[in-house]
């Protein structure tokens, strides 16, 4: 039996300024906006080639304060294309990182190993994403 991760749910305060970074910023596909009534709404977007959705809103229960994901990964073949996207797009980020028996070290891992190099970032409303370089899957 498959158990497959479909959405991931970002707590955010401002519904249209996380809809125009994750979709005019980020380029991530908007799948629905949906409304009911005054108290609920329901945005959900899709990062390019994912088959995991995000979602955020108001009203969707959870009761997670805004800036609470934390360490939610977004896998990505070229980190260096990757980060080189977001710095265009005028994102914060902590540019490329691997981890040594010091711990978090600045640059590429030396042998871009999958899952070797990481580049973090924050939504508007500090939800911390983290981009990870994987070529080759170990699924």
């Amino acid at each position: 039996m498959d158990w497959k991760l479909e959405v991931v749910v970002a707590p955010v305060a401002d519904v249209e300024r996380a809809r125009e970074f994750y979709v005019d910023r980020l380029g991530f596909r908007l799948d629905s906006d949906y409304t009911a009534g005054e108290s609920f709404r329901v945005v959900q977007v899709t990062p390019p080639g994912s088959a995991c959705s995000i979602v955020f809103g108001t009203g969707l229960g959870g009761g997670q304060p805004p800036g609470t994901l934390k360490g939610a990964q977004l896998v990505v073949n070229d980190i260096e294309a990757a980060h080189a996207f977001l710095e265009e797009r005028g994102i914060d980020n902590t540019g490329p990182h691997h981890f040594t028996e010091t711990g978090q070290t600045p640059g590429l891992d030396p042998t871009r190993r999958d899952y070797g190099t990481f580049v973090w970032f924050d939504d508007p409303d500090g939800n911390t994403w983290a981009l990870q370089e994987v070529k080759n899957p170990a699924r």
